[in-house]
């Protein structure tokens, strides 16, 4: 069997030596979880699943849609004889939603988060040549966790799809020396031409040292060394010599590649690992949002990231990229990733095309369900996995925003602990990253005043009326619009930061029995090209936009009111959606 996705995972941070775990694990399902009172961990399972694809998905070989509490895989791992002295670790891309590991039937760790990546050291686990790595996924759809666009419910409904159980992304191991370099953070300064790069060391020793180099076009330009610091991180600032300057920005998406490497007392390599970084700044000025101290008119669309036959995982690296270009090929600079944390190759792919994306945590559990009591809606866990996800993505230059919360609000006998969490989410990506703005809570909840971006969700396919909406949301200070509207009279009033309609549009394209999507659909083609354009020209007529965000790229499962049908194929010609995002001058 070939290897399902092959691709190295970790782009932002390259060994030379790996080991690919996709493909064929054998596996068991356990709908009550009770697997490991049973013996599960010791067993053989009957049947096989292709890794990574979730045992929903038609790739992964099962396609069961049913609920299951926990899923079981075991595989037998010989490890290279050249990995011999040196740490290894097992990585998983992202496993829903709570991973327990186990090698040659020892308990070795434990992970909790079905969207972020994460590792095991299992090197004092290991016996010999060959190790039996045996995981179990609990995936509980009646509690608080993360889980995004998947439906509770049996069956797929209205904006709810398909769920996603157990492993969906790449499962891998590497070797690493005693000594290892975790994962850098670089921080660009534009300003100063430079790189700040923070790089953290796992048992370092006193003595060592840290060197970056930076690369361009296969040369050597620039590179610096810094002590391990007590905390055994050390603090490098690469500068970028002005003749080599250029700048990340869309249709110039300039990146350097950087050598970081781990000095011994005696200067010889411990450690090395490739990475690249792009130099652009990102200002909030009044109303404006500046890329590299130009106003660049966001051309959004909202992306979900789901596929046909692997739901939340892409078939093929081929497939991420081409979801970029069918976007750009649609007219838009740029995507808001959607209820979902895109795994690495995506936005390593938007970095190299310049291709700008907005981060969302995938927390849309937080309607309540029948089951649970109003304020029993939250978990702390969402503030532990958007950190890890923070931490992870911090060094791609695609992305110019963060958002914690999609359409997040006050629910009767929950108040406080619902602001309070979100306050929690919102603080955590400022702390964790002070180079972004962040839409504390995108739609029309906005009760935190904190936040940097303002924004709208509205499906609304009036022009006129959409104008009014963005008309009555900008007024001045203290001027609220849904008290105008006898709505929401909680939220805060806009108070002149960056605004922008972050979801509009949603027309079902064609519209059938039994699809989904917003507002009454057009009749025709015609009046379809009509409304688009129309609703694009408010937004870039108006003086308080710096951008939109179009309701959506593909469809997804009964949702139709997507510019392409599921598999990627186009619906219509594109030529007039293109032609209706027309350039704005942004000069100012």
């Amino acid at each position: 069997m070939i290897t399902p996705r092959p691709e190295y995972p970790r782009p932002q941070m390259v060994r030379s030596q790996w080991l690919n775990l996709n493909g064929p694990w054998n596996y068991q399902e356990d709908p009550g979880d009770s697997g490991e009172e049973r013996g599960l961990v010791e067993k053989q399972y009957a049947e096989s699943i292709v890794v990574p694809f979730c045992r929903e998905s038609k790739l992964s070989g099962l396609e069961r849609e049913d609920r299951c509490l926990a899923v079981w895989y075991r595989k037998v791992v010989a490890i290279p004889p050249e990995w011999e002295g040196q740490r290894v670790l097992l990585h998983f891309g992202a496993a829903d939603y709570e991973t327990t590991l186990w090698v040659d039937g020892r308990k070795v760790a434990y992970h909790r988060g079905g969207h972020t990546s994460f590792f095991f050291d299992i090197t004092d686990w290991l016996q010999g040549q060959e190790a039996t790595l045996c995981v179990r996924c609990r995936d509980d759809w009646r509690t608080r966790q993360p889980r995004g666009k998947q439906s509770v419910q049996v069956n797929n409904t209205g904006c709810f799809y398909q769920r996603t159980t157990g492993i969906w992304q790449t499962v891998w191991m590497e070797p690493v020396p005693q000594t290892w370099l975790r994962r850098p953070r670089m921080t660009p300064l534009v300003e100063q031409r430079a790189f700040h790069i923070e790089q953290s060391v796992t048992g370092g020793k006193r003595g060592q040292s840290i060197r970056a180099r930076l690369h361009m076009e296969g040369c050597e330009i620039a590179s610096t060394t810094s002590r391990v610091g007590v905390d055994f991180v050390g603090h490098l600032f690469l500068s970028i010599p002005e003749k080599f300057c250029r700048l990340w920005e869309p249709g110039a998406p300039h990146l350097y590649d950087i050598t970081i490497e781990l000095l011994n007392a005696d200067a010889t390599v411990c450690d090395t690992v490739h990475t690249y970084a792009g130099l652009r700044s990102l200002v909030l000025e009044g109303n404006r949002f500046l890329i590299n101290d130009k106003s660049v008119y966001q051309k959004l669309v909202l992306d979900q990231g789901y596929y046909p036959d692997g739901l939340l995982t892409a078939p093929s690296d081929e497939e991420l990229q081409r979801d970029i270009r069918i976007s750009m090929a649609a007219g838009f600079n740029g995507a808001r990733l959607h209820q979902k944390i895109f795994e690495e190759r995506f936005l390593t792919h938007a970095d190299r095309m310049g291709y700008l994306v907005w981060g969302e945590f995938p927390d849309w559990c937080q309607w309540p369900y029948p089951e649970q009591k109003p304020g029993n809606i939250w978990d702390t866990n969402f503030v532990v996995e958007w950190l890890e996800a923070l931490e992870r993505d911090y060094n791609h230059p695609s992305i110019i925003g963060w958002c914690p919360m999609n359409e997040a609000t006050r629910r009767e006998g929950a108040e406080v602990e619902r602001e309070a969490n979100m306050r929690a989410m919102f603080h955590a990506a400022k702390l964790a990253d002070r180079t972004r703005p962040v839409v504390a809570v995108s739609g029309w909840g906005h009760i935190l005043p904190e936040t940097d971006i303002y924004d709208h969700h509205t499906y609304n396919q009036d022009a006129a009326e959409l104008k009014k909406i963005i008309d009555y949301t900008t007024e001045p200070a203290g001027t609220r619009l849904w008290e105008r509207m006898n709505h929401w009279p909680h939220n805060i009033g806009y108070a002149g930061q960056p605004f922008f309609v972050s979801e509009f549009g949603g027309m079902q394209w064609p519209a059938k029995e039994g699809s989904w999507g917003y507002g009454e659909a057009p009749k025709t083609l015609e009046e379809y090209y009509a409304r688009f354009e129309a609703m694009c020209a408010v937004q870039l007529d108006h003086p308080a936009c710096f951008g939109y965000c179009f309701t959506q790229l593909t469809d997804v499962s009964q949702e139709c009111n997507g510019l392409y049908y599921a598999d990627r194929t186009e619906k219509f010609s594109l030529d007039p959606i293109r032609a209706a995002q027309r350039a704005k001058d942004t000069t100012q």
